[in-house]
Order: structure tokens, then sequence, then C-alpha cells
């Protein structure tokens, strides 16, 4: 029998003891068992506060975002193993889709917020706040990852996703998550850690893994920790209190089981599409995953005229649900994940049907494809009715964790609101109605009681996600018997975890600690004009002032002209009494035209074009004859992907202030620009590649490969006479429908991957060499760089195609042989 391990401290190890045993819950047989006696949990969170909390800390949101990413991607491909052992939970291939490859998905999204980030470690919140008239003393919000560890305490219903959407928060954040999955599907959760570990992606010590109940691990938190509970409200409210938690002020949020509710509107009559979109949403949400989700719904609110309707309208719906082995394509619901489940499923639902009258399903006979009933944790579908919803309280009261529902009737509005408040709080509500005005009184009256309420009709059927889908952009919580947690919620999800202080000082020292430049800092007086930096060389609080302009009558009629903006104070000079122009008046947007005029450094360089305006005041009028110069100073960078054929570039955000000839200032703006990134690869050329050639001997050994020398020259030699196209008698190896993002890869900055097969090259076998020896190999391959020049020069817009990245014009040639030369160079040492 199996004994599951936990990965902590840098390594697997077992539990003492037999702990707790697993059982698949479609057959009944033991998987195996999970325990975490024996071992220091103390030490396990001392581990994570140190070895991966240190690493974290140091990374930027970017590099936390890429690593997500490359996370996210790197399971993606493994999958298919996670649903077969997913099928022992109980959980068909949909249940599956949605701990799985929701779980992977969270990552993704979690991963795309670092572009909401700054590109360093810490977060700077809000807008700067001036603590003086003189802007000399002044505040501003920021945000640092805690030195603490993420302890995430999760359910058995959702063991992929539950893991993943609260780690990817905290990893984020900069911040080592230690993970106690539910004993009863630990082992599903087991087999992704290891995939994880496996994989290298995490620093060490980013995740550690308890596999197995331990009623210790919050003895020992600190302040600096973060524990997040799903599950039970009973179990949560114990935790809640335990005194560890109290006396360290450590933040603990909770996601407890809720009686969700739906309601559909009076206007949603049988025949229309919002009450088919209604009743298939309850069926849905009653039998995915075997209704084992913190978001069902359990209370089904509908007008008191139509409980009938809807009564036989999901008896038909749950007729089509099929129920036994999860393996099989016909069966549309598995099993509840264990036998105990099974026995507190019935137990609920009898002490609710002791007022509620049951109208579909039955608790002791049910039928199952290809599994047996009697063996598996199996349940029918369960659908109750309450007709005095007021009164009997146990139906809000109560929650049987499996797939049942009650319907109850309401008359007003307001009585569907009361219904739904009278489950004492809840993850999700939704509510099924076209009349926009019923949606909006529902919502503003039941808000304050759910931490989520969705809209259904037939206009977002289509793309709606439906009332039980929490979205990692969302906050997945609620308040009340929901537990008052918060999950998720994007940037808000990744704050839980980082600790907010208030800065004080002066705009120059709180430029420097936030990465934004403070109006009234200190100039960083530019040597050059900063549109001739690359992004990387770009600072906050570098700065230029311009060259003066007067501002003309012929400037502004010229202006009103092209624009056609004819306002009276730029046109009319007799219409100005009792206006707040004393002169003509200069076009706001002339005046923000003409500043780009000073500005703009008009050579090409790094700047690859204008990314927007963000901001922009006019604080006082520009006259005719007025003469204005322009203050630029870098506010601001923003890193960004690399994306299409475009070379690598990241944002910069430049303040604009324009002064008159009185220094007095006239107008703000934030312009963004788009600045190309440095290229990390060694420029070689026709100019400098004889010295690092003549740096290769026959005897130089690679780094990686099979390539002698000569066979590394003549292999490159090959490739710049395909460019100038006196070799093109070969096809295209990749696919068309690749060939685009693959062609993206030439103008990255990612350097080319060790040991790729080349398609034009044998595999595992050295080419024939075309030349008696290294020495005629270098003059050739010096031959070949020569001519593909020349045959640029005469042919400019010649298109040449390569084996893998497709037709390429000279430009890509270009970037390409650079990348190509640095791999081999690399290889062979040749930059040592």
């Amino acid at each position: 029998m199996k004994k599951l391990e936990s990965y902590i401290n840098g390594k697997w190890v077992a539990g003492s003891g037999d702990g707790m045993v697993m059982h698949d819950a479609v057959t009944g047989e033991v998987i195996g068992h999970s325990t975490t006696d024996g071992l220091d949990i103390p030490e396990v969170l001392q581990y994570g506060r140190t070895k991966g909390g240190e690493i974290l800390r140091k990374m930027t949101f970017q590099e936390r975002g890429n690593m997500l990413k490359t996370l996210a991607l790197f399971l993606t491909k493994r999958k298919e193993e996670f649903y077969e052992l997913s099928y022992r939970s109980g959980a068909t291939r949909i249940d599956s889709w949605i701990d799985i490859e929701g779980g992977f998905g969270n990552l993704f999204a979690n991963a795309s917020l670092r572009k909401l980030f700054p590109n360093q470690s810490y977060h700077v919140e809000g807008d700067p706040i001036d603590l003086s008239r003189g802007g000399r003393f002044m505040a501003h919000h920021i945000l640092v990852p805690k030195r603490g560890v993420a302890v995430h305490i999760n359910a058995f219903n959702f063991p992929i996703w539950g893991m993943l959407e609260k780690c990817a928060t905290n990893w984020m954040a900069g911040v080592p998550a230690v993970v106690l999955p539910a004993p009863q599907t630990a082992y599903l959760t087991e087999a992704v850690v290891r995939v994880i570990i496996d994989s290298g992606i995490l620093p060490e010590g980013a995740l550690q893994l308890l596999s197995g109940m331990t009623k210790s691990i919050l003895d020992t938190v600190s302040s600096q920790d973060v524990v997040t509970f799903t599950g039970s409200a009973h179990t949560g409210r114990i935790l809640k209190a335990h005194p560890r938690l109290i006396e360290e002020s450590v933040p603990f949020t909770m996601e407890a089981d809720s009686l969700n509710a739906s309601v559909l509107g009076k206007d949603a009559v049988p025949g229309t599409p919002e009450f088919d979109l209604f009743i298939k949403e309850v069926r849905k949400e009653m039998t995915v995953k075997s209704g084992q989700k913190c978001t069902a719904i359990r209370r089904i609110i509908v007008p008191a005229t139509l409980v009938e309707d809807v009564q036989i309208a999901l008896g038909k719906q749950l007729d089509k649900v099929t129920i036994g082995d999860p393996r099989l394509k016909e069966v549309r619901m598995g099993a509840l994940a264990s036998k105990k489940q099974v026995e507190s499923f019935r137990n609920n639902v009898t002490e609710i049907a002791k007022t509620a009258q049951l109208v579909y399903g039955d608790l002791d006979k049910i039928e199952t494809i290809g599994a047996d009933a009697q063996k598996g944790a199996f349940v029918s579908p369960i659908l109750l009715r309450e007709d005095e919803p007021f009164k009997n309280t146990n139906v809000h009261e109560i929650e049987a964790f499996g797939p049942v529902s009650t319907i109850m009737p309401y008359d007003t509005l307001e009585d569907a609101i009361t219904l739904s408040q009278m489950g004492k709080g809840s993850l999700v509500s939704s509510i099924f109605t076209y009349d926009d005005k019923i949606a909006r009184d529902y919502i503003v009256g039941a808000a304050s009681h759910h931490g989520r309420i969705l809209v259904g009709n037939r206009e977002n059927a289509k793309q709606s996600t439906g009332h039980g889908s929490p979205l990692p952009l969302l906050t997945h919580g609620g308040p009340g018997r929901a537990g008052g947690g918060e999950e998720m919620g994007g940037m808000r999800g990744i704050k839980h975890f980082m600790q907010r202080c208030a800065i004080q000082g002066t705009p120059t020292t709180l430029t420097e600690v936030t990465g934004i430049y403070q109006a009234n800092s200190k100039y960083k007086v530019s040597e050059k004009h900063p549109f001739s930096y690359h992004w990387e060389d770009i600072e906050p609080g570098m700065s230029i002032k311009t060259h003066k302009r007067t501002v003309t009558d012929t400037d502004i009629i010229n202006f009103g002209n092209l624009t056609w903006d004819h306002f009276y104070a730029h046109t009319d000079i007799t219409s100005l009494e009792g206006s707040i122009f004393e002169k003509r008046t200069a076009h706001g947007y002339f005046i923000l035209a003409a500043a780009a005029g000073l500005f703009v450094y008009p050579n090409k360089g790094p700047v690859a074009a204008n990314y927007g305006l963000e901001e922009c005041r006019f604080l006082r009028p520009i006259y005719h004859n007025d003469t204005v110069y322009v203050r630029l100073t870098c506010k601001q960078k923003v890193d960004r992907d690399h994306r299409g054929k475009e070379l690598p570039s990241g944002i910069v955000k430049w303040f604009v202030e324009v002064f008159d000839q009185e220094d007095e200032l006239a107008a703000i703006a934030t312009i963004l620009t788009m600045v190309q990134k440095k290229s990390p690869f060694i420029q070689v050329d026709r100019s400098n590649i004889e010295g690092y050639l003549a740096k290769l001997a026959e005897d130089t050994k690679p780094k990686w490969g099979i390539l002698s020398p000569q066979h590394m020259v003549e292999h490159i030699e090959k490739t710049i006479r395909i460019g100038s196209g006196e070799i093109q008698d070969f096809e295209i190896a990749t696919p068309e429908k690749y060939l685009e993002k693959v062609q993206e890869m030439v103008y990255n900055h990612k350097p080319m991957p060790k040991g790729h097969q080349h398609p034009l090259m044998k595999e595992g076998e050295l080419e024939e060499l075309m030349h008696p020896d290294l020495t005629a190999a270098k003059l050739k391959l010096i031959e070949a760089l020569n001519e593909f020049e020349v045959y640029f020069k005469e042919n400019p817009n010649a298109i040449t195609k390569n084996a893998v990245f497709g037709e390429m014009n000279k430009f890509e040639w270009d970037l390409l042989n650079v990348k190509h030369l640095n791999h081999h160079f690399e290889q062979f040492g040749l930059f040592d």
C-alpha cells in the first residue's frame, strides 16, 4: 500500500505510522495512506521563510510572472497523466478539466498580471501625496513581500486548482508556500507537486507539501506568515480562533461552505431564453463535480407562480444525468470523494427534508453505469422543495455537500433578496433575467451578502463562465458564513501576501525608492538626448531642458485651420470679455504638439514609436507672442513582453512640463514611448569576425554538441550562402500554421537552444567537410559574408528562404546571423 510522501526541506520524506487511508471513490479500492507524523513542522516553516523566501523576494514581478508562465506551459504538456489519476476521485473528464486545466489557467492568468506591476521586487501603490505646500515633503505607499510563508490548508474537492489558485498569488507576491491538501484526494496534489519539483522551474523552498493531517501547523506561525483555509465553516471557525493567530496577528483568510442562491426573475417565464438558461445552469451546478463545489447552487429561488414549472423542467433535465464510472463517455456524473462524504450528504439531506419535500431522487436507490454502486461513493441527484422558506430555516442553515438543491418560492423581488440573505453570507449568487432594472435592484439589494453576483441572460449566454466558476482576476470569497475572506482577485489577491508601508521624505528620495519620478524632485541631467538611450540605460529623473519657441498669431490661425478647432478664444478676440482669457490664446493641443516638436529627437534611434498619452493638464493660457520651453523627464519605466515581428522593447513614461517666458508652469503631460532594449548578443559582422575566428584552432573543444571547429565554420558559411540566395534547393521544414510564430524568434533576444537539430543536417551525424582544412574554411566564410553584403546591396528588396524561419529579408537575416554567430562562437568559447 503506497504511502504518500511530503516534500519538505528540499527532499521527499515519508511520515511515520499509517495515518489516514485513501480510497478510490469509484471502486472503493484502497489507494494508499498519508501521514505527517514525525515531521518537524516548525523546521518546514522556517525553511520556507529562509530558503524559498530569500530567492523569491529578490525576483522582480516580471521574473516571477514569467516563472509562472513557464510552469503553466510545462504542466499543460503533462496534463493527461493527471486526468487518469483524477478519475479515482470520482471526477468525470469535465469535472477534472475544472480542477486540472483550471489550475494551470490560474497560473497563466496571474502570470499576465506582471504587466501591471513595476519591473522591481516591490510594488508602488496609488498616487503620491504632497504633505507640504512647497512640495518638498511628500508620501507614497509601497508594498513589499512579507518575510514569511503562505500556509494553505485546502479542501478535498479541488486538489489541484485549490493549490495553484492560491500559490499563484503568493509566488507573484514573492512569498513561498507550504501546502496541506485534504487527505481524501492528497494523492492528486502530490502527483502535481512531484512534477513541479522535478521541473526545476521554481526556486528551492518556494513550494513545500505536507501530505497528511497535522494539528500543529499553526502552533509556530509568525506575524509575517499568511494562513488561508478552504473547507467547512465549522473547522474554519476553530482554526480562526487559534491562540497563535491571535497572539501574532497572523492574517487568516477563510473560504468556507456557503448556501449559494440562484434567482429566477419574474420576467423569465417558460418559453423565454432566460428560463431555459436558468434550468440548465441549476442542473449543471447540481451535478458538476457531483455537486462538491463551494460555489454550487444550493437554493433555487423562483417566483411562486413558477415553482411547478421549474420543478418539472429540472426533473426532465436531471433525468438525462447518467451516473457511474467517470472514465466512460456516457457518464455525466461520477462519485463523491469518499464513503464518509456519502454518509455526511445523506444525514444533511435528511435534516433539510424534515420540513422540505423531496421531489426528485432517492437517498437509497441509485443506478450506475460501469460501476458498483455499493462499492463506490455514489449518490443520486436530490431535488427538494421548501414551500415555506421564511418559516423553515434548515434550508438556509444546513449544507449537504453534494448533488442537491432546494426550490423555494418568492412573491416580490424584495422577498427574493431577503431569502438570498438568509443564507447568512455566500460566495456567489446569480439572477436570470432580461430586465436590467430587476437585475440592478437585485444586485444592489443582495450584494451585501454575496462575494460575487452573476446576471445571466440571452445576450451573454455563449460567453458566460457560469454561476459556479471563480475567475482568477475576480475576488473569490464572501461574507458571513462564507468565511469573510478573499482569494484571487487579480492584483488584490497578490497584495494580500505583501505588507503595505507608507513612506515619507523628499521628492528626490521617494523617486529613488519608488522608481517613479516625483514632481519637484531633483533632475538627473542627461549627457545625451534621452531618446538616444536604450531602455536599460534610461532611469527615472533623467532630464533635459529644450530650447525655446515663440508662439505667433500665425501658429494659432494655422492650427485652427488644420484641425477645424475654431473655439472663440483662438479666433475671436472681440468675444473675450467675461472669459478667463486676456488675449488670443493658443490651442491647448497646439501647445502639446509644439512641446513635442521641442523635445522629440529627430534621428533614428532606440525610440521605436509614440505609445500614447496618459495625462494632460493645461494650467495657464499661452497667448500669442508668448515664449515656451519644455522640461522632459523620465517618469517611469514599464517592462513589456516581446511579441510579433518587432524588436524587444519596454515602455518609458516621460513627464513633460511646459513653461512660459516667466518660468511659470503652463502645461503638464505624461507621454509614453516604446523604447527598444539592448541586444544581449555581441555584434559580430564583417568588421570584427576575423579577430574571433583567429581564436579558433583545430583542437578547440566545443562546450556542447558534436561539431568540430571546421564543421562549425562550414555550417555558418552554408547558412550565409542560403541567406544570399546561393543555396535555395530545399523545402521550408516548419509547417505553415506555425511559421508566423517561429519567425518571431528571429526578433527576440532569446539565445538559440543548445543541441537543436537543424532540418538540413543529418541527425547525430557530421556533414562531409567541404574544404581541405580550418584555415581554408575560415577564408570561405569571410568570402560568403562579403558576397552576402554585395547581394543585398544590389538586391535590397530580395527575399530568400530559410529552412526553419521561412522567407526572410535582409534585416531579418542580419538579426538571425548575429544570433547564429553568437550561438556557435559561444559554443567554442570564442567570446571568453
